[in-house]
């Protein structure tokens, strides 16, 4: 009897304890969530706690499959439509672990796409198989393995291609360009890849974000810049890509007109693609959508959202936030804040990594540091 009731009062503190983390996690959320400032009518709120959220993508069932860099699992997060307008969001789930940096996730024909360092894999069924994941195959193993820049950002192209980069194998070099520095693309074939990863972009310092033009289907992508160069340059870069081939500068040319110190000796920055738009010098923009839902109000709709992860290296901290590239016909683009509060007063609460757009049209938002994913969406203006 003594060992039964020893053992009850321990199973007693146990969840206490667990009771105490969950608030206490609960109330770091809400907390984070708080400081966030959006435009008028918009909201905010937690939708689930994953350590090191990272890149997203949403199943054809609604499940929201979540990436991470630092950690070694892929988790996915059944969602639940509610009538007034939200979602129920089921515990995280761990659909597969032991993974080296499973940063990229990209969904296809029932079947999740993760992109370690050195491979793609594939889970196959996996919205019927959520308790019970598959064992995942291989895609495609041929992969650099290097670490620096080595995680990947994976999405399948208008053209049913996997669209899978390979970054710069360092802050400033000349590495293999059939290798490094470059966006590639490799065709699949009942859920393998048929051929070798043919390089669709040059030039590309570390890409960590990438979407289609819903119009033109072309692709754009973002690239973060060089560092040690100072707090101001170069920019990070926003480039749109209409075609194969192109050379976006790395490593000669950064944000399209400052030759590098080392390698841009005897090169012209006028021989490579420049940037659509100059962004903040060393914001560290990551994940981007083009808005192609219908809940928020039409002048935000087709208008391109950039994950802001934000500076680590410059003497004042910049980024943290989620800004806005307003295409308005023709010319360079506007550049604005959409979301910001993630950086307080000098502290670091949260930094965004990617976004996808729910079944609702609200918008899904990556914190890899606070280990959150937001839901952000409109609820109309008050009146007063």
């Amino acid at each position: 009897m003594r060992l039964v009731s020893r053992l009850a009062r321990l199973a007693a503190v146990l969840l206490a304890a667990v009771l105490l983390s969950f608030s206490a996690g609960a109330q770091v959320s809400s907390s984070v969530a708080s400081q966030i400032r959006l435009p008028p009518g918009f909201r905010i709120e937690v939708l689930a706690n994953v350590p090191a959220a990272r890149s997203l993508a949403l199943g054809a069932q609604g499940t929201l499959f979540v990436g991470s860099r630092s950690g070694n699992r892929v988790h996915a997060i059944a969602l639940h439509p509610l009538s007034q307008g939200s979602y129920r969001a089921d515990p995280p789930r761990a659909i597969a672990q032991g993974l080296n940096s499973p940063n990229g996730v990209a969904f296809r024909d029932g079947a999740l796409y993760i992109g370690e360092i050195s491979r793609i894999l594939r889970l196959d069924g996996i919205e019927s198989h959520l308790d019970a994941p598959p064992i995942p195959v291989v895609v495609y193993d041929r992969l650099p393995p290097d670490t620096h820049h080595g995680w990947k950002f994976i999405r399948f192209g208008p053209d049913g291609h996997l669209y899978v980069p390979v970054g710069a194998p360092c802050n400033i070099c000349a590495p293999d360009p059939d290798r490094y520095a470059m966006i590639g693309r490799l065709k699949i074939v009942n859920g393998r890849a048929a051929g070798p990863l043919e390089v669709f972009a040059r030039g590309v310092r570390n890409t960590v974000g990438f979407d289609w033009d819903p119009g033109s289907r072309n692709l754009w992508f973002t690239d973060n810049g060089r560092d040690w160069l100072g707090d101001d340059m170069p920019a990070d870069e926003l480039n749109h890509a209409p075609r194969s081939s192109l050379h976006f500068g790395f490593p000669h040319c950064h944000q399209g007109d400052i030759p590098d110190p080392e390698f841009g000796r005897g090169r012209n920055c006028a021989e490579f693609t420049p940037p659509a738009r100059k962004l903040g010098p060393h914001v560290a923009a990551l994940g981007m959508r083009f808005y192609t839902g219908a809940q928020f109000p039409i002048e935000f709709r087709n208008q391109l959202f950039i994950a802001e992860h934000g500076s680590w290296n410059r003497s004042q901290r910049i980024g943290y936030r989620i800004s806005m590239v307003r295409f308005t016909g023709g010319g360079v683009p506007s550049y604005e804040t959409f979301a910001e509060g993630w950086l307080t007063q000098g502290k670091v609460l949260g930094r965004p990594v990617d976004m996808e757009i729910l079944p609702d049209g609200s918008l899904a938002v990556s914190d890899d540091h606070a280990g959150l994913i937001y839901r952000i969406w409109y609820a109309g203006l008050e009146k007063r």
